[in-house]
């Protein structure tokens, strides 16, 4: 694979014959068109080849692109050629259209090495919120609920769980944090699937079977105003219906359980 320069431009060129032209701009963007015949494999090799060139010939340390969000080929090529999804600029196009955000540095691994494939998938997999909440139970079997500044319904203790955190120590953390306690995690209690909500995108809830070292002590002002112990029975006045399924589905079951919007799967 060669690269030849041709005024601002390159040719891309393979066993003699020019497969597609590319460009490097002064801001690193790098833009280019492979022959509509070309193969896909043979187009990756080509645009590594060009963005090997750029990095030591023209000394370039990041080249950058963009693409519509629907130009699933060119996007699946620069991805294969070690580009990494760096995000979406919405409405950035033509007639206001999507564009994902693409960007490879000279020092990121050489195209085969193996941690470069893995690099370019963990930055375009989907990814899902995670929620970790907490089943406490007093000596009456009454449920720890909290009352929350920014919501209308109180909802067991918990939250969202941190990037490379795991769940049973976000729910641990948040406890700390919002009621001042120490917890201990007992078990799994529940996994719910939660479907889209009100603008949040989907996500996943762990409901764990928590004990605490001591009653909540200094509650944390800024998100929770006061917490209750409320019994089973009356879940159903206090917080949101799928709270209370989830909490129904988890208490009746003897081994933990996955739910989907709080419902059994059937």
């Amino acid at each position: 694979m060669t690269i030849r320069p041709d005024g601002s431009e390159y040719e891309i060129v393979s066993a003699g014959s020019v497969i597609g032209r590319a460009a490097v701009h002064p801001d690193g963007g790098l833009t280019w068109n492979f022959l509509e015949d070309v193969d896909e494999r043979l187009a990756v090799r080509g645009l590594d080849a060009m963005i090997e060139y750029a990095f030591g010939e023209l000394g370039v340390h990041r080249v950058q692109g963009r693409l519509p969000a629907d130009a699933k080929h060119d996007l699946r090529i620069a991805a294969r050629a070690g580009l990494r999804k760096e995000g979406v600029v919405r409405g950035g196009g033509v007639e206001q259209a999507d564009l994902v955000q693409f960007a490879r540095v000279a020092t990121d691994p050489p195209l085969a090495d193996r941690s470069t494939f893995t690099a370019v998938l963990n930055s375009s997999l989907p990814t899902k919120r995670c929620i970790a909440q907490a089943i406490v139970r007093d000596d009456e079997g009454r449920i720890l609920l909290c009352e929350l500044v920014y919501k209308r319904f109180w909802d067991l203790p918990g939250g969202v769980v941190d990037p490379h955190e795991s769940p049973a120590t976000a729910v641990v953390r948040e406890l700390r944090e919002e009621l001042d306690v120490e917890a201990t995690v007992r078990g799994l209690a529940a996994v719910s699937w939660l479907p889209p909500w009100r603008g949040w995108d989907d996500a996943t809830l762990f409901v764990f079977d928590v004990e605490l070292d001591r009653p909540p002590h200094s509650l944390q002002p800024r998100e929770i105003k006061a917490v209750h112990w409320v019994d089973p029975a009356d879940l159903g006045e206090h917080v949101a219906e799928y709270t209370v399924r989830v909490i129904e589905q988890a208490l009746a079951a003897d081994v933990p359980v996955y739910l989907e919007d709080g419902r059994p799967r059937v």
